[in-house]
């Protein structure tokens, strides 16, 4: 959560923010363009804090808090279905420590990985070939034993380095990705979503 307590810092005054001269309307936010990676990473951050906070964003828009039994995401119900993609539109989006996503009705991320071009980092299939190949089991006997299948992948959208300049004690390093995973607290589900990253950097370029 390290990077949630810097927008304190970070927000509004980010040389990345879409307005340099004031705070953007948290209440004009839209949830599916935060999903969909049009936001600026401060102006998410913000929204984000709202969520639950002070604002009580959440409350407002008349969101319904879903219990999960994924301890690393807050999920809502929204009242109308939000559109997401040209395709797919969903009620249920989650909140995690770095971005949000919608919880879309398909069970094979891969569908949409390839339409976004993203590569699964958990790809079980090299194993599966090894141990096939090695004669110690079939894919049958494989897939027997691995009926969820972890798919976790990301394509970068934006990766922005700034340096701090005269006086400035910090910079910042942000990276905006579109993110797509699975998880087994969401069986037949896709989470597809936005990361925005903030890491405040020193003058070496080095986090702090």
């Amino acid at each position: 959560m390290k990077h949630i307590a810097m927008v304190a810092v970070l927000f509004g005054t980010s040389p990345l923010a879409a307005a340099e001269d004031q705070d953007p309307d948290l209440t004009m936010v839209s949830e599916a363009d935060a999903i969909n990676c049009h936001l600026d990473a401060p102006t998410y951050q913000g929204f984000a804090l709202s969520i639950s906070g002070e604002d009580g964003l959440a409350i407002k828009r008349q969101w319904r808090k879903v219990e999960t039994e994924n301890p690393f995401l807050d999920e809502y119900e929204l009242p109308t279905p939000i559109l997401v993609t040209a395709t797919y539109q969903t009620r249920r989006i989650a909140f995690s420590s770095s971005g949000v996503m919608a919880i879309l009705d398909l069970a094979d991320p891969n569908i949409l990985a390839r339409d976004e071009a993203i590569a699964n980092a958990m790809d079980p299939e090299p194993l599966i070939a090894e141990l096939i190949a090695s004669g110690r089991a079939s894919r049958a006997e494989i897939e027997a034993e691995m009926p969820f299948r972890k798919f976790l992948g990301e394509r970068v959208l934006a990766d922005v380095t700034e340096l701090p300049t005269g006086d400035e004690s910090f910079g910042t390093h942000t990276i905006v990705a579109r993110t797509l995973s699975n998880a087994t607290s969401h069986p037949g589900k896709t989470l597809y979503g936005c990361s925005y990253r903030i890491e405040l950097i020193g003058k070496d370029g080095k986090p702090l």
